[in-house]
């Protein structure tokens, strides 16, 4: 299948989780032109959103297996909600409740003719294969390292890299430099920090290719963002073709402003308003210099690519 060209493409907004993809994708539909779509590739993705096979965190789909992916995923960008596979998964209210929102995300997204923007960093290693059979416009965000790792190590989330290794053409296509390295991160699960670290070098050490190999890409740095969010969404309206409206620019200055609260809840992981200049300097109180030493030792020249000395300065 072949890419039509597309003068309102479908958007998604892909990147490590903890990058950034949420507080993207939200600030893309605050013009009320793009419909949000969560997260069809998240293991624990809703049916009635997505009911391809999801097995893995940042399942890779190529031309070789995308046979089980077309249909699925050519349903969520048709707004095509498929409510008898989630009526059969309900097993709460709070289930009834999510299915609800879901269902309504999707009926206006069709009424209304809106683009969709699936925001979906478990899409990653599949942003290719979504661009080209899709012609979706991609966007990438990125976080630095430090702030990366600090974010997985306050949450206390590790990475479990079988489900990286477990995927032979992720594997043989992509991932083979870093294969000895998965396996020694495997056997000590509990190191968030070297783990993380590891993670995000494979991301966007695989990522820099994805964008030399497609240039229309758009890599959107947090940081850059979180300095001058008006200007960053601006430009990035821009090159996805949106308006950035009056009532746009109100919500993205409001997400941002300094009276926010200067991180995220813990237990409000999706959530988007934060204080996005005190924000920027939370890794450098919640990591150890001898921690930010070994995150910059193990991303290498991935991170060296975009951040400089100065930006590892505690």
């Amino acid at each position: 299948m072949t890419a039509v060209k597309n003068p309102r493409p479908p958007i998604l907004v892909t990147g490590a989780h903890r990058s950034g993809t949420t507080w993207v994708g939200k600030m893309l539909t605050a013009s009320r032109e793009t419909a949000y779509i969560s997260e069809p590739f998240n293991r624990w993705r809703r049916p009635g959103v997505f009911n391809g096979p999801i097995q893995y965190w940042y399942t890779y789909v190529c031309s070789e297996n995308a046979a089980e992916y077309n249909q699925p995923y050519s349903r969520i960008l048709s707004f095509r909600y498929n409510t008898l596979d989630e009526l059969r998964s309900l097993r709460s209210f709070k289930d009834a409740i999510r299915m609800a929102r879901d269902a309504r995300s999707f009926l206006s997204g069709w009424i209304f003719n809106r683009r969709p923007l699936v925001k979906d960093p478990f899409a990653f290693f599949s942003a290719p294969w979504i661009a080209q059979t899709f012609g979706c416009a991609v966007v990438i965000t990125m976080r630095h390292p430090a702030a990366f790792v600090s974010s997985l190590k306050r949450l206390d989330w590790p990475f479990d890299f079988s489900d990286l290794i477990d995927q032979p053409l992720l594997v043989q296509d992509w991932l083979a430099p870093f294969y000895q390295k998965m396996l020694e991160g495997n056997h000590d699960k509990a190191d968030l920090i070297g783990n993380g670290s590891l993670l995000w070098r494979i991301l966007y050490q695989v990522g820099s290719q994805f964008i030399e190999a497609n240039p229309e890409f758009i890599l959107v740095k947090h940081e850059e963002l979180s300095r001058d969010p008006f200007s960053g969404f601006q430009t990035l309206y821009s090159r996805l073709d949106l308006d950035f409206s009056t009532g746009a620019q109100k919500i993205i200055r409001n997400s941002s402003a300094s009276g926010n609260p200067t991180e995220i809840a813990r237990q409000d992981i999706y959530g988007t308003r934060v204080d996005s200049q005190a924000n920027l300097a939370n890794w450098k109180r919640r990591l150890s210099s001898d921690e930010i030493k070994r995150i910059r030792e193990i991303t290498g020249e991935a991170a060296s690519r975009y951040y400089g000395d100065d930006e590892w300065i505690n």
